[in-house]
């Protein structure tokens, strides 16, 4: 682990797992063995960052996020080895471009999400899909490229049409109203 980076109170970071500088883990982390966290970038409290997941920078992730086991946020939108002219690339030669990912939201493993891309507040990602364009609050994606298949609530459960765009959650029984291919709560 860098000496610079921030740790939250609470957090746990296991074995092999790579903390850059100027990473900030807030509170109640959990970083998982031989996961890479890159430096600079920004973890939320309460995130989960399964074994093997590759946090490159300059990713952000709110507070709750769920990374899964080997998941890859890529940083590199034209990534090459060498220069045109055949020298070796260094840091100076290309600008990271990060992927955010909102409050609540969930990765599932082996997912790939190639920046700059963003997965909205409590969106799940299936595991093994390749995102590479946003994703909207709440949406369910699957495949390569990912699309969006369904729907989830807070508590990760795919939602259940009702009829007239609501939608809702089997586990809560909170209520979602769809209106132009977005998802937001119903308020009570």
């Amino acid at each position: 682990m860098a000496s610079d980076a921030v740790i939250g109170d609470g957090t746990s970071v296991w074995h092999l797992a790579q903390i850059r500088e100027g990473a900030h883990l807030g509170h109640g982390c959990v970083v998982g063995r031989g996961a890479y966290i890159g430096p600079g970038v920004a973890v939320g409290d309460n995130c989960k960052i399964q074994n093997y997941a590759l946090v490159y920078e300059p990713a952000s992730l709110a507070d709750g996020v769920f990374i899964g086991p080997a998941v890859v946020l890529t940083n590199d939108t034209y990534p090459r080895a060498v220069n045109p002219d055949g020298s070796l690339k260094s840091a100076h030669d290309w600008e990271p471009v990060g992927v955010t990912i909102k409050q609540g939201a969930s990765i599932g493993a082996r997912a790939t999400c190639v920046a700059p891309v963003t997965i909205g507040a409590w969106a799940t990602v299936a595991a093994g899909a390749v995102v590479v364009k946003d994703v909207p609050d709440h949406a369910l994606v699957v495949g390569v490229p990912a699309r969006r298949v369904g729907w989830v609530g807070h508590a990760g459960v795919p939602l259940v049409e009702v009829g007239d765009d609501r939608w809702r959650c089997p586990a809560t029984d909170r209520m979602y109203i769809e209106a132009d291919g977005l998802l937001t709560e119903e308020q009570q």
